[in-house]
């Protein structure tokens, strides 16, 4: 060899043993990588936004360094189901989230912040509770930038709401769209979609998106499939026609081509729980016929929506301010109650599927001379007024002026195993991500928002071992980003995003309750 040649080799050599320098190194964690296989022991190097490194880091340095001893290292989770749209507005560290883990926001379960035009705009901002925030976009991407540039500590991404496209041409009718409505329909998501919407987002037992037929909805799928979009849907239906509910969705994964996810899977009402089994076929049928199929829940046995989901869809045709001034028709509350008290097939009564008044907690008011009763049940108030249950969900959405906050006791802990075991099964709060101070203070929430994550990795993978921790990690993580088609995020690998979420599994637990009085 020549003099030359073996001084170059010698270089090279040099240059490759050579320590490097990172912008973080995060030593000694237990990797969870997101992708279900067993964890290891490594060091993980990260520069800027991305990971440079995964392995043995002892000779490198970094500009900062976390020692991971005893802790889990996994990629940040997704939340599939986030009402953040207004809470990062006011504060942008969500911190009710980022203290879970969570890295990622999804917006869009039927309403999403975007397209809106001028009449939408003036009704949003006049239907702000505690949140007040001035409404500076019209398109979906347009509200997007917004966060981004007014700065959050989570990545945001968003479907475009079936029901904000609906309002948005047809108002709160209820009629099927002509043809050339639909095509306006079409056109909105098909922007959204080029802005970077994640798919269809629908949410059918609240008026006005339960005015929509099934073909409409197909018609939407449509477009949002041409970009391998996703549709995702609060079904028509979780309790009494939850299995017709789960062939529509099918139907329109079929009929549009388009794959499909249901929104907090579950089953409700005690007289539905002997359901989830044929649900569960169902999707496992669909899924092996070809179709995409998949589901995301929450970590509780209750749902919280408003006292909308008590009261059936015809009396609030028009919007909010034609519902409240039906309510005070006396002939027509006559017949909203005694409505709310008839079981059917024709709507989801969700105050039918709790039980009982008592197993109805009112959590959200946006009137301030209503904020005492937070916390109370509807049963309580009904008594402290000596009214009926039902005379008193009327009269309570028509002195707060809103939907009232409300969580109803729907389904059982069995079928919530059952679920949580399912290997296409993803999590998401339904919730905002807030924080316990400022506004927040004003009004309660459902539990969820402070502990959906760490419930599952506490009670349901530590205690109780209904699936391992490496399985629970996927189902928050890689899962999600591939259900999503969120490219470079998910996994724990060289050149994907930096989205890292450190804990301790063996402390890791949500301390929220149903315990919310003002």
């Amino acid at each position: 060899m020549k003099k030359h040649h073996f001084l170059l080799f010698l270089s090279l050599l040099c240059a490759c043993g050579a320590p490097k320098q990172y912008d973080l190194i995060i030593r000694n964690g237990t990797i969870y990588d997101g992708s279900g296989k067993p964890s290891l022991r490594a060091d993980i190097a990260v520069n800027a936004d991305t990971i440079a490194f995964i392995g043995d880091l002892k000779e490198n340095k970094a500009k900062t360094e976390i020692d991971a001893q005893g802790l889990a290292v996994a990629p940040g989770f997704i939340n599939m189901l986030s009402w953040a749209t207004e809470s990062l507005i006011i504060d942008g560290n969500s911190q009710g989230d980022i203290r879970q883990g969570v890295t990622l926001e999804v917006f869009g379960e039927g309403m999403s912040m975007g397209p809106l035009n001028a009449p939408m705009k003036e009704e949003f901002g006049q239907e702000q509770g505690d949140l007040k925030y001035k409404i500076e976009w019209t398109t979906l991407g347009e509200y997007l930038d917004f966060l981004e540039k007014k700065g959050v500590a989570c990545n945001v991404a968003s479907f475009v709401g079936a029901t904000s496209v609906r309002i948005h041409v047809l108002g709160y009718q209820n009629r099927e769209p002509t043809a050339e409505e639909l095509k306006k329909m079409e056109n909105l998501v098909r922007q959204a979609m080029n802005e970077g919407a994640l798919g269809v987002g629908s949410s059918l037992i609240y008026a006005p998106a339960f005015y929509a037929k099934t073909d409409e909805l197909a018609a939407l799928c449509k477009v949002a499939a041409e970009y391998d979009g996703l549709y995702i849907s609060h079904l028509r239906s979780e309790g009494n026609n939850f299995l017709e509910a789960v062939d529509e969705l099918i139907k329109i994964a079929k009929t549009s081509g388009i794959r499909a996810e249901i929104y907090h899977l579950k089953a409700a009402g005690e007289g539905n729980w002997g359901k989830i089994d044929a649900v569960i076929s169902k999707i496992d049928s669909a899924r092996s016929a070809g179709l995409q199929i998949s589901t995301n829940m929450y970590t509780y046995i209750a749902g919280a929506t408003g006292l909308d989901a008590a009261m059936p869809p015809w009396v609030q045709e028009g919007g909010s301010k034609e519902w409240i001034k039906r309510l005070m028709n006396k002939q027509i509350r006559l017949k909203v109650a005694q409505e709310m008290k008839t079981p059917t097939k024709l709507w989801e009564n969700l105050y039918l599927g709790a039980g009982s008044p008592e197993k109805v907690l009112l959590i959200g008011f946006k009137t301030d001379s209503l904020k005492y009763l937070t916390g109370k049940t509807l049963a309580e108030v009904a008594k402290m007024r000596n009214k009926s249950p039902e005379e008193t969900a009327m009269d309570l959405v028509v002195q707060d002026g809103s939907r009232v906050g409300t969580a109803y006791f729907l389904m059982s802990e069995e079928n919530v195993h059952k679920q949580v075991a399912l290997p296409y099964m993803s999590f998401g709060s339904d919730a905002e991500s807030a924080a316990p101070e400022g506004d927040f203070l004003k009004s309660s929430t459902h539990p969820r928002a402070y502990g959906n994550f760490a419930r599952l990795l506490g009670k349901y993978v530590r205690e109780e071992k209904i699936i391992p921790l490496e399985e629970a990690i996927r189902k928050l993580t890689s899962l999600s980003a591939e259900k999503l088609r969120i490219k470079n995020r998910g996994l724990l690998k060289n050149g994907y995003f930096a989205d890292i979420v450190l804990f301790d599994p063996t402390k890791i637990q949500d301390n929220a309750t149903f315990d919310c009085a003002i």
